[in-house]
């Protein structure tokens, strides 16, 4: 009996936290299609901006919106090309060649902050375009790197949603 118990406990906290962060942002481009080919001109051989992106279902209750760009194919383990905090909620597009108002951006594993497309040095990796709902903004100052801007976000994340595509030359 009270093994049953504590397996009913333990199940209603598993589905309450799964439960915590179940919704889903749907995360396209017009650009590109999930799980299709980056076009060169949001790479290092064009003109190395970003690529236009499109948000739906964000949750009514998110406070700021957070955006990581990445790639987990890089030689040295995943490589950070766009770190970008404090997105309004109510955004539901980020065009092409822009830096939404009020935003802060992080410094990317090149070096520097904003957007630094894909470049990989040999072969094609994938490229996942990752939005966070938060249940506040961040206080973190302009030019954090990721292991800040995880731990900001650790506890406050309501909803997620990626976009993968791939590049290679």
């Amino acid at each position: 009996m009270k093994l049953l118990r504590l397996l009913s406990l333990v199940s209603v906290c598993f589905l309450g936290a799964a439960l915590s962060v179940s919704a889903q942002i749907s995360v396209t481009s017009s650009a590109f299609s999930s799980g299709g080919t980056i076009p060169a001109q949001f790479t290092c051989k064009g003109a190395d901006h970003n690529p236009p992106l499109q948000l739906q279902g964000v949750p009514q209750k998110t406070k700021s919106l957070v955006l990581i760009m990445d790639d987990p194919d890089a030689p040295g383990g995943t490589f950070n090309h766009w770190l970008i905090w404090n997105i309004d909620p109510t955004t539901s597009q980020l065009g092409e060649r822009s830096e939404p108002h009020g935003t802060a951006q992080g410094t990317n594993d090149f070096g520097k902050a904003g957007y630094g497309g894909p470049c990989p040095p040999s072969g094609t990796h994938r490229y996942y375009f990752r939005i966070f709902a938060l249940d506040r903004t961040l206080e973190l100052k302009i030019g954090a790197k990721r292991p800040a801007l995880e731990a900001a976000m650790k506890g406050h994340i309501v909803a997620r949603g990626e976009l993968m595509a791939r590049y290679g030359h």
